[in-house]
C-alpha cells in the first residue's frame, strides 16, 4: 500500500510555496511536484494562476501539513479546495503524477 496523499490547491505561485513550507515543517511529509492551471476565467480570480501542491505521508502526517498549508496559504492569497487521499489506487497514482509544471516531457 502507497503513502497517503494530500492535495491543496490555491491561487498563485508565492501561495504555493508559502503553503508547501508550511505543510513540510508542520509536519513528517515529502513534498511532489507542484501542478498548475490557468482557469479560463482567470481574470475574474483573486490571482490568475490555480497551483496544486501535493504532500506524502502518513495520514496523520498529510492531515497536519495539509492543515497547516492551507492556514499559510489563506494569509497569502486563498485556498480553494484540499483532499486527503489515504491509500490512492494504482490508476489515481497514475494521475497523481501529472504535472502541468513539468518541464522534462
Amino acid at each position: 500500500m502507497g503513502e497517503a496523499v494530500g492535495i491543496v490547491e490555491l491561487y498563485g505561485l508565492v501561495a504555493a510555496f508559502a503553503a508547501a513550507d508550511a505543510g513540510c515543517k508542520a509536519a513528517n511529509v515529502t513534498l511532489e511536484a507542484f501542478d498548475k492551471n490557468k482557469p479560463a476565467n482567470a481574470d475574474a480570480l483573486p490571482v490568475p494562476l490555480v497551483v496544486a501542491i501535493k504532500f506524502r505521508g502518513s495520514v496523520s502526517d498529510v492531515k497536519a501539513a495539509v492543515e497547516a498549508a492551507t492556514k499559510r496559504a489563506n494569509e497569502v492569497s486563498g485556498v480553494i479546495t484540499s483532499y486527503i487521499i489515504p491509500r490512492p489506487e494504482a490508476d489515481t497514482e497514475k494521475m497523481l503524477k501529472i504535472s502541468g509544471m513539468d518541464t522534462t516531457r
